[in-house]
């Protein structure tokens, strides 16, 4: 109770909760870019010009009003219905592609999430997170500081994982 020594008891274990901050806010950004990414799947030149060619073949189908050329309108129907079957296998193969590599690399981010954090928890096992005044926690102050070394100048030692 009487000695004078610094939260964390380490000289520089002041950087650690920025550190560790920093370090989960990037894998938190880095998995939802990705996710972003994923869902935003980019489309090919090829798939935006069978788009255009479905567009415009529709439109000549429409503009053949006339009875006369009813099969002309029909042949140009048939047309872009073997476009747009074609742009459906396009995209699906597509989308196929870039599940899967998305899906991997979310894989990959999520193991490294885990070992980190296993990392962190495992350097910060028996480190004081927080030191709280005394006089706000007076009744409960023995039970959060419990297994944290007690007092540190009239502040009560508040460990992560007080609950081990």
């Amino acid at each position: 109770m009487g000695e004078e020594e610094t939260l964390g008891g380490e000289q520089g274990s002041f950087l650690a909760a920025p550190v560790i901050f920093l370090i989960v806010v990037f894998f938190q950004l880095f998995s939802r870019w990705l996710e972003h990414l994923k869902k935003r799947a980019s489309k090919n030149a090829t798939e935006v010009q069978l788009r255009a060619e479905i567009k415009q073949l529709l439109k000549e189908a429409s503009s053949f009003s006339q009875p006369s050329s009813f099969a002309q309108a029909a042949k140009l129907r048939r047309l872009a219905a073997a476009k747009e079957k074609e742009l459906a296998n396009r995209e699906e193969m597509h989308n196929k592609e870039i599940k899967l590599s998305y899906d991997l690399y979310l894989k990959i981010i999520f193991i490294l999430k885990i070992v980190t954090y296993f990392m962190l928890i495992c350097w910060f096992w028996r480190t004081p997170v927080a030191a709280i005044s005394q006089q706000l926690v007076q009744p409960f102050g023995k039970v959060l500081s419990w297994g944290a070394g007690g007092l540190l100048k009239d502040n009560v030692l508040v460990m992560s994982l007080n609950f081990v």
